[in-house]
């Protein structure tokens, strides 16, 4: 039997230099911002720093324009193991306009640097941009107009899936000590985030092949994510790590954490959850016996259950927090 290659797996190609080639050849999904279009969903990029070329990805409900109703704005962090996909994605494009109009929301997908081209803390630098770029907007007189217009910046949430979850708690750790003024982050939602550590878990070990991300695959991802000279148990991979770091975890807006059963990730996804909790942060924990790491992917059931639970999840923290009242009316399915 041949030896499993997990670059393979990952259809990623080495290269001499420290980059890899990315066999995947997804189709292209181009941005539509015309309203006149019959589009439900209109969208446009920007760019949120050109020396990084990286940018955002705006996903606005067009009907919630009429009535110039404000909406809650989340934004998104996609997963694939920190080093696939870009904005122009058809799956991923496709998938934030059904969010944007199911929830509904005004939707930002960063779009940040891969790896290993760029190594963490890169993307987590990449994800502080995306804030300071969104506060901008508010305050420079020729900002994006449709954040002016249409985004309540009092009601911002964080998502992510895989390691967009893990960007956005190291984000939600960061922001404590950022000047977001106006934008109040009212929760954190992280889809079956992706963690690490060097001793192995149960649930590692019972699913170490796994169809989707078996145990050198997940050994890649972080041998490529992690700046060079490090291993799994730095904080990046494993939150569990003591260290001044978790002095911020208090701090944190609720969270919403999604698991499921047969998840390699799971254990770990749990310990989390136990963490957040052991410091006060309060946790809204889903986690399903039966399904596997991001089934949401092939299973339009459970696709439509996520976006259920997110909905649920910032309707909960909009209408017990203060940030329920919006300047305008809010705009609802």
């Amino acid at each position: 039997m041949s030896k499993f290659n997990p670059y393979e797996h990952m259809n990623i190609r080495p290269n001499p230099d420290g980059t890899v080639t990315r066999l995947l050849n997804f189709p292209a999904a181009k941005t539509n911002a015309d309203p006149s279009s019959g589009e439900p969903i209109l969208s446009k990029d920007a760019i949120i720093n050109t020396e990084k070329n990286t940018k955002v990805r705006l996903y606005l409900p067009i009907k919630c324009t009429s009535a110039m109703k404000r909406l809650p704005v989340l934004f998104y962090f996609h997963g694939c193991s920190w080093v696939q996909f870009t904005a122009d994605n058809a799956a991923l494009h496709l998938e934030r306009q059904w969010t944007a109009g199911s929830i509904p929301a005004f939707i930002i997908l960063v779009l940040y640097r891969l790896a290993p081209e760029s190594r963490l803390p890169g993307q987590y630098e990449d994800a502080e941009d995306s804030l300071r770029w969104l506060k901008q907007q508010v305050l420079d007189p020729d900002g994006d107009q449709w954040i002016k217009d249409y985004a309540d910046l009092s009601r911002c949430f964080l998502s992510g899936s895989g390691n967009g979850g893990n960007i956005v708690y190291n984000l939600g750790l960061r922001a404590v000590d950022m000047d977001l003024d106006p934008i109040n982050i009212v929760g954190l939602i992280m889809n079956q985030p992706m963690f690490g550590g060097k001793q192995r878990t149960g649930s590692e070990l019972k699913f170490a092949t796994d169809q989707l991300i078996p145990l050198p695959v997940l050994d890649l991802a972080w041998e490529l994510a992690l700046p060079k000279g490090t291993d799994r148990d730095h904080r990046y991979c494993n939150p569990m790590l003591e260290g001044p770091h978790q002095e911020k975890i208090k701090y944190l807006p609720p969270c919403l954490v999604l698991g499921f059963g047969m998840d390699p990730l799971v254990d770990r996804q749990q310990q989390f959850v136990q963490m957040l909790l052991n410091h006060g942060v309060k946790v809204d924990a889903q986690f399903d016996e039966v399904g596997f790491h991001r089934i949401e992917i092939v299973d339009a059931r459970r696709r439509v259950g996520l976006i259920t639970n997110i909905k649920q999840f910032m309707n909960s923290q909009l209408t017990n927090s203060q940030y329920a009242n919006a300047r305008r009316p809010v705009c609802n399915s």
